[in-house]
């Protein structure tokens, strides 16, 4: 089962939006040509333009390179007027003379580079982590067929190191966002972008991770035993206010805990007989607030049953 999410964040908090289960082709009548079907990329592009109309502000729409191979996607953000950052597969071949670069990675190649004191192309872009850690990473603007730094599609490269290009530590980006100095920029929908805004937005991508991390392992997205849309639906649907539920506690300002409200769990033991479950480790949540294998009361201790949301 494979569900298409966006997720809106600053930098500081996210926020998941929207949801659509993915329905494969062998579904439809007429398979991959049937009107009603539609592929991942389709999608994610539709929800990420329903997220801007219902009023989310967006810098950027960020995504991997597994939507960077479908036009859809970027035909549907740019009937939206959304701009986006998105990463290229390093080997993406694409129409040039013979003695010009044929895929990002040779784009990149191509970009002057000596060293920090000599830099050549390069830019450095200093990365910031919520941690306080920071990381000097180099960008630059390359030239790969139609990507061009001041046209109006731009690939932006930036790694750790210039010389060697590491597969893990390096970004291929395709932008819509204009050059500061290309002659576009002032009658360009989007805010033009300089090359450490352009990491700084890609960088925000792992909150994606995060998402699926919190809201698959610790509020059960895909936890479901049905079998029909509609039921999966309305799971991953509850599932996402139990996460709103758990940021307005977060934010909320401690209040006075109202001791007459009935506790669902009254001490009638667990709720499926007796449980043999080795001691939880010390990271679940709600540690300490239950004796066994039975629920909480989430208006009795609101606080430590969000703190794993930290």
């Amino acid at each position: 089962m494979v569900t298409v999410t966006t997720v809106w964040t600053d930098g500081r908090v996210y926020y998941p939006l929207h949801a659509v289960p993915y329905t494969p082709a062998h579904h439809f009548w007429r398979g991959r040509g049937d009107p009603d079907f539609r592929t991942k990329p389709q999608l994610s592009a539709a929800l990420a333009a329903a997220g801007s109309q219902a009023g989310f502000p967006c810098r950027a729409v960020v995504a991997d390179c597994a939507y960077s191979v479908s036009d859809d996607w970027y035909l549907t953000l740019r009937e939206a007027r959304l701009p986006y950052v998105v990463h290229l597969k390093p080997h993406r071949g694409t129409w040039a003379r013979a003695d010009q670069p044929h895929t990002p990675v040779d784009a990149a190649r191509a970009l002057a580079w000596r060293d920090a004191e000599h830099p050549g192309d390069w830019t450095p872009a200093e990365r910031r982590f919520r941690d306080g850690r920071t990381e000097t990473w180099w960008a630059a603007d390359a030239t790969l067929g139609g990507w061009q730094p001041h046209g109006p599609c731009r690939l932006v490269v930036a790694t750790t190191d210039p010389a060697t290009l590491p597969d893990k530590a390096t970004w291929y980006l395709s932008t819509n966002l204009p050059h500061p100095d290309a002659h576009h920029a002032a009658t360009s929908p989007h805010p033009p972008a300089d090359l450490a805004e352009i990491v700084r937005l890609y960088g925000l991508r792992p909150w994606i991770e995060q998402s699926y991390k919190q809201i698959k392992d610790e509020l059960g997205w895909a936890d479901f035993q049905v079998r029909s849309d509609r039921a999966i639906r309305r799971h991953q649907t509850l599932v996402n206010c139990a996460f709103t539920f758990c940021w307005d506690q977060w934010f909320a300002p401690p209040g006075p805990l109202d001791t007459t409200a009935p506790d669902p769990c009254p001490g009638n033991g667990p709720e499926r007989g007796t449980s043999h479950t080795p001691p939880a480790p010390a990271a679940l949540l709600a540690q300490g607030l239950t004796r066994g294998a039975i629920l909480a009361h989430p208006g009795h201790h609101p606080a430590p049953l969000v703190v794993g949301l930290d």
